[in-house]
């Protein structure tokens, strides 16, 4: 459920309300009636101010349950409003990978001081997960792990689980390690809660499925999702135990990924926040940039048109399809990419299979171009001329097969230059499809009337 839904905004507006008022008694009262969620979808409705205001009013178990609840740019904005005594407790109570969460939003000036102001212990688990790439699984893995090996019983291992499960990221599914802390395996609570207490973890153990910490985070979270596992350990290159990645944090960078490839699809950045909590200068921001991108595009589409301008004023007829045409070009090239960048995500297709992809997107594109220009060359030749019909019929058929073929392959094309694809699709192809669509037409319209 959208956190937006839990709360009534009645209930918002009160709790603006009485923080402009500075009427804390009453403040505090209501904001204590809210669960952790309804914490998190009144302060993503908050500005800065009121905000942080709301948040001291926390009791502190659900403060900290709240603060990791939130995205990162938002949590980023709440410790710059807070006093640095709270900042410093906030900081000290999450886990490692959830720090560097915060910490990849926070200027480098003030993560160092964070930093420097954490207990030796929990400073040297942050440092191992600031040590990966950006964007690569390591830096959102937790180093906290508990693990067992073959040789131990399963009574043995229970207890180290009672041990470390107040400050382990999961005890749900335990990494076995043999000689030099190599995974040879996984094991769950609950084949441990049903085995036998002096049988050995080999025994009941089963086949781990591992990443390495330099793998891509999204790679490893589709994996993660599309295994139906709890977590997946993390190895290096040697296969040694370097730490664990959960469900939990695989479903938020999928969110995200998810987020991001939505907004660039239409032609945005991510606001990488909630949308009532981004500022609007953010917003426009956002957009700006592709707008402007897009019309210095659209430029070619008008550069066409005055270049077969003489063609237009022999047949001016030519000119009312003009927009159904590039419409038409441009969803089908939008169909092919989106379907595409799905099948990437899914890792069903990968850039070597660009020639595959490229050999069915031509058919595809061709049978729909086949079936529209059938409709189109009867429908125009009846109500114009079969002159006409026949050059909007073709037109259709090599404008479809067009963009289908290179809305297929330009996500691909992408993934291999290590640019989002997502970058690709669209707003790129429509515009492209425009102006080589609007040639196509015209060189037919050409040849079929002798213009």
């Amino acid at each position: 459920m959208d956190n937006s839904t839990l709360v009534q905004s009645d209930v918002i507006g009160a709790i603006k309300q009485l923080v402009n008022g500075r009427d804390l008694t009453r403040l505090a009262v209501l904001v204590g009636r809210l669960d952790t969620q309804q914490s998190v979808a009144v302060l993503e409705r908050l500005n800065v101010h009121q905000r942080a205001v709301v948040y001291r009013l926390l009791p502190k178990k659900r403060a900290l349950e709240v603060f990791e609840a939130l995205e990162p740019p938002l949590q980023s904005e709440l410790m710059a409003a807070l006093q640095d005594g709270e900042v410093a407790a906030i900081f000290a109570e999450l886990d490692p990978d959830d720090r560097v969460w915060l910490l990849d939003e926070l200027p480098a000036s003030i993560a160092q001081q964070l930093l420097q102001g954490l207990p030796e212990r929990e400073r040297q688990l942050t440092a191992e997960v600031l040590g990966y790439p950006q964007g690569s699984v390591g830096r959102r893995m937790s180093p906290e792990v508990v693990a067992t090996h073959p040789e131990l019983s399963v009574s043995e291992t229970l207890r180290r689980i009672r041990l470390r499960v107040h400050d382990a990221e999961t005890v749900y599914t335990l990494p076995v390690l043999g000689r030099e802390r190599r995974v040879v395996g996984v094991i769950s609570l609950r084949d441990l809660l049903g085995a036998d207490d002096a049988a050995l973890v080999d025994s009941v153990m089963n086949e781990a499925h591992t990443v390495l910490a330099t793998e891509d985070a999204e790679i490893a979270a589709r994996r993660c999702a599309d295994l139906g596992v709890l977590a997946l350990p993390v190895v290096d290159s040697e296969s040694r135990l370097v730490g664990i990645f959960t469900i939990d944090d695989a479903m938020r960078i999928l969110e995200r990924e998810e987020s991001e490839d939505a907004a660039r699809q239409g032609g945005a950045e991510p606001l990488r926040r909630p949308y009532l909590a981004t500022p609007v200068f953010d917003i426009v921001r956002s957009r700006i940039v592709w707008l402007f991108a897009l019309a210095i595009g659209a430029t070619l589409t008008v550069q066409v048109l005055s270049v077969f301008e003489a063609t237009l004023q022999q047949m001016t007829v030519l000119a009312l399809f003009v927009p159904l045409l590039i419409g038409t070009g441009g969803n089908t090239g939008n169909q092919a990419a989106s379907t595409v960048i799905r099948a990437l995500a899914l890792d069903d297709v990968r850039p070597r299979d660009v020639l595959k992809v490229l050999g069915r997107e031509a058919r595809v594109g061709a049978l729909l171009g086949l079936l529209l220009g059938a409709v189109g060359l009867v429908l125009t030749g009846v109500i114009y001329d079969l002159r006409v019909g026949l050059v909007i019929g073709l037109t259709l058929l090599a404008v479809c097969t067009l963009a289908a073929t290179v809305g297929g392959i330009m996500p691909l094309i992408a993934r291999f230059i290590r640019v989002d694809p997502a970058v690709f699709s669209n707003p790129f192809i429509s515009t492209f499809v425009d102006a080589t669509g609007l040639i196509v037409y015209f060189l037919i319209a050409r040849t079929v009337m002798g213009l």
